[in-house]
């Protein structure tokens, strides 16, 4: 299969944070080794996607502002 997700994974047995390219199956049965220390106890880690303000321009509230900022133009 060439079209495999990528996952930000983190090892629950060394604490090392990865991006690993799997299967789903592989990550739903668990079948994902800490390239590491070998376990099998790992967590998916969700990280923040960058963002992007329609028409390119960057928002000047862009701390406070989410996906339907009304200051972007």
């Amino acid at each position: 299969m060439n079209d495999m997700p990528n996952y930000d994974l983190r090892c629950l047995k060394c604490e090392g944070e990865y991006k690993i390219r799997a299967t789903m199956a592989e990550k739903a049965e668990q079948r994902i080794p800490c390239p590491d220390c070998g376990s099998f106890n790992l967590e998916t880690l969700f990280k923040a996607a960058p963002a992007y303000v329609k028409g390119g321009s960057q928002c000047p509230k862009s701390s406070s502002c989410g996906a339907s900022c009304p200051h972007a133009g």
